[in-house]
């Protein structure tokens, strides 16, 4: 919600973006492509925090699933 209300995140209609990915129709689904894609979330939030002048959080460097994959190699 911030991230429309502050220009971030761009919303037609029930679908939402962010530059030239749209990452969901409806918030359910948006939300669940941002918890898929740590990393393009926590750039979107620290953007937000930007903003309203909060602190910024650590970039995130790699998404749940290529850990998971890096993790089989490594028992491999």
């Amino acid at each position: 919600d911030l991230g429309v209300q502050s220009g971030i995140v761009d919303r037609a209609g029930a679908w939402y973006s962010y530059k030239d990915t749209r990452i969901g129709q409806g918030k359910d689904n948006a939300r669940e492509f941002l918890r898929e894609n740590p990393v393009m979330a926590r750039e979107i939030e620290n953007l937000v925090r930007e903003k309203y002048g909060v602190a910024l959080l650590a970039p995130v460097t790699e998404t749940p699933k290529s850990k998971a994959a890096s993790d089989d190699e490594a028992k491999a």
